[in-house]
């Protein structure tokens, strides 16, 4: 693949982050830039620390891993300094380094953001890569974050007919302002309860409140890492599935075979350890054993959340298959992980894209596509 000029693509891996899930986008970038097609594509890395500074990160997929130890991977802030600058002729990066005139790396022709929740899968830095006419990876401004505000995806996912979890919206200011009330309104819900970060991911926070006297520790624990905060019904004894989805070639909706998370051990639900440190915590089945039918109401329910929020390119949505036979949607990740434990790459792999084709696919939509209003 070559850009207009003859030079092949230039892509511009971006990772790290502000956000609590700034270890996971390290981790899946190590693994996007093992796979990237490198007689197709330059590739630049680009991390971003965890106060914000945009660094020249090193094409080193082994560096951007969780050790034997645990040890969880960072962007080295004191690397030298990138940023985008727009200009006459296109989109270039732009290198500064301590007693060195700025210089630029060249022209930028697609952005991979592997960034994982707030400030990078919210819609911010979409809004930076369209203010800088740059074209990227993955779902616009809005789309992104509706999908990051659980609250608001509710809303759309419901007003499109979907079925959602009942739930309530609690904010640092309400709980401040009146714990009692807030009590009283969750209370109203009936327990248990799961009660999130709004605008979390990576199970980061969550908590279970199994009776009234755990919802204060569970509601500050949430709240600990976003003002706004999910208080939502558990969906007892549901199943956990997960449906990939991603933009066709030829403009319409593509879905994955379903995949079920069985949690094991000690873990009540699927939490941060489960999810990505020892693999004795889950068994997956890829694809899901499930029910005549019910894949078939799943991948067409998947599809129709992407449409409903107006997403681009890919997104991960979860569902409860309830004790009934029903499905409910949990959420939907416009940036789901792509980390070897990762489940969108695995339903993909079930599907007959394997994860070097699923890379090279999302790129290759994302340089089909304009930026601006569309």
């Amino acid at each position: 693949m070559s850009s207009p000029t003859g030079r092949r693509v230039r892509v511009a891996v971006v990772f790290g982050g502000r956000s609590s899930e700034h270890a996971i986008s390290c981790v899946t970038a190590g693994s996007v830039l093992q796979a990237i097609d490198r007689e197709k594509y330059d590739v630049i890395p680009i991390g971003i620390a965890t106060d914000g500074r945009w660094v020249l990160e090193a094409d080193d997929p082994q560096r951007h891993r969780i050790t034997g130890a645990g040890r969880l991977p960072a962007v080295d802030g004191d690397r030298a300094a990138v940023s985008l600058a727009r200009t006459t002729g296109g989109t270039d990066l732009v290198v500064s380094e301590p007693s060195q005139a700025p210089h630029a790396l060249g022209e930028v022709d697609v952005v991979f953001p592997l960034l994982h929740g707030p400030w990078g899968e919210d819609g911010t830095i979409q809004g930076l890569f369209e203010m800088s006419d740059v074209r990227y990876v993955g779902s616009g401004v809005l789309a992104s974050a509706v999908s990051m505000d659980k609250a608001f995806m509710k809303v759309v996912l419901k007003d499109a007919g979907l079925p959602v979890m009942p739930s309530v919206t609690v904010t640092a200011r309400e709980w401040k302002a009146d714990p009692q009330a807030v009590r009283e309104l969750v209370a109203e819900l009936g327990y248990p309860l799961f009660v999130k970060p709004a605008r979390g991911g990576s199970s980061i926070g969550i908590a279970k409140a199994h009776t009234p006297d755990e919802i204060d520790g569970a509601l500050e624990g949430a709240l600990a890492h976003d003002p706004k905060v999910l208080v939502e019904v558990s969906a007892e004894g549901a199943r956990e599935i997960e449906c990939g989805v991603l933009e066709a070639l030829d403009g319409g909706v593509d879905t994955s075979r379903p995949a079920e998370i069985r949690i094991t051990g000690e873990h009540e639900f699927y939490d941060f350890e489960a999810k990505y440190l020892p693999e004795e915590h889950t068994e997956l089945d890829v694809p899901a054993l499930l029910p005549d039918g019910v894949e078939e109401r799943m991948r067409a329910m998947a599809a129709a959340a992407f449409t409903a929020v107006g997403c681009e390119g890919l997104a991960r949505v979860d569902f409860f298959l309830m004790p009934d036979g029903s499905l409910v949607v949990n959420e939907l990740n416009t940036m789901p992980g792509f980390t070897p434990l990762s489940m969108f790459p695995q339903m993909w792999a079930a599907t007959g894209l394997d994860y070097r084709a699923l890379v090279d696919r999302l790129l290759t939509l994302a340089l089909r596509r304009d930026t601006g209003l569309r």
